[in-house]
């Protein structure tokens, strides 16, 4: 079965700058994808190709289509968050969810409803009298409305608590993730996120540097927590990265004998920003 997403050297300059310089990688269905990077790795210009909103060289395909080409059938089928989205202040709730019902075909208004139920957010509020976590939701429950096959997320909680965070997606996977439906994400605040996602895509400088379902790292990553008198021992078999804490040296290794390891220290699986450091450590070296 095709990916729902699958991008094969995809490249986008500006001017002597690769935005994107051959990036590969593919998103099957049903997934969560983390797209992780620094900023100006190539994150938002991906999001873009993907959406349709820019042309890269390369070959791009989204749920079949040319995103650039078929942007217009696409956008039924895909639904979108920015780190930026605005709504008129002085729109009103009920007028939020009447636009959206007037000018997308897949638009469910009677689920939107049920969603916005469950918040303390009123039909009669207006955009300027909501606090910046019920704004959220109220996107939220817009874009969970459509029924669509794939959901674009861009830093969707920035600026946001932790409580208004963690309700985001809860409500995310309560109320609008199944088998059928694939959301991709970035985010900065990857340890809130680590635990539900099911791949991790890690982009840096325009290029690819991890491409891997979750359930894979474990058996291909772990990370040593030696004391210092076998930090030389460690570093000789060629760590990914090391640093230390609490007077120990912490190393991340790829591949590496695990029995040979655990004669040298504690084993632990690493977080996906220890891995996400070690990694994009390793290009730049």
């Amino acid at each position: 079965m095709a990916s729902l997403i699958e991008a094969q050297g995809l490249t986008k300059r500006f001017g002597t700058h690769a935005a994107l310089d051959g990036a590969s990688f593919k998103v099957e269905s049903g997934r969560i994808v983390g797209l992780i990077g620094p900023n100006g790795a190539g994150k938002t210009t991906a999001l873009k190709a993907i959406l349709g909103l820019t042309r890269c060289e390369g070959r791009l395909s989204v749920l079949g289509l040319d995103p650039y080409r078929d942007r217009n059938a696409l956008t039924e089928r895909v639904s979108f968050i920015a780190d930026v989205a605005v709504l008129p202040r002085w729109l009103r709730v009920s007028q939020a969810v009447e636009f959206v019902a007037g000018v997308h075909p897949r638009f469910r208004a009677d689920r939107c409803h049920a969603f916005l139920e469950r918040t303390s957010i009123r039909r009669d509020s207006r955009v300027k009298e909501l606090s910046k976590g019920m704004i959220t939701q109220l996107h939220l429950a817009l874009v969970m409305a459509i029924d669509a096959q794939l959901l674009v997320l861009d830093e969707p909680t920035l600026g946001l608590d932790i409580l208004s965070r963690k309700q985001f997606y809860d409500s995310l996977l309560s109320d609008y993730m199944d088998a059928e439906k694939t959301i991709l994400v970035t985010t900065h605040q990857v340890e809130e996120i680590e635990n539900i996602l099911t791949d991790v895509i890690f982009i840096d400088r325009g290029r690819i540097a991890l491409d891997l379902p979750m359930e894979e790292i474990p058996a291909r990553y772990v990370q040593l927590l030696a004391p210092p008198d076998r930090a030389e021992a460690a570093r000789a078999l060629k760590p990914l990265s090391e640093r230390q804490l609490l007077g120990r040296h912490v190393f991340l290794y790829e591949g590496a004998d695990r029995q040979a390891l655990a004669a040298l220290g504690e084993l632990r699986q690493p977080s996906i920003a220890d891995l996400f450091v070690a990694k994009l450590k390793g290009a730049a070296a």
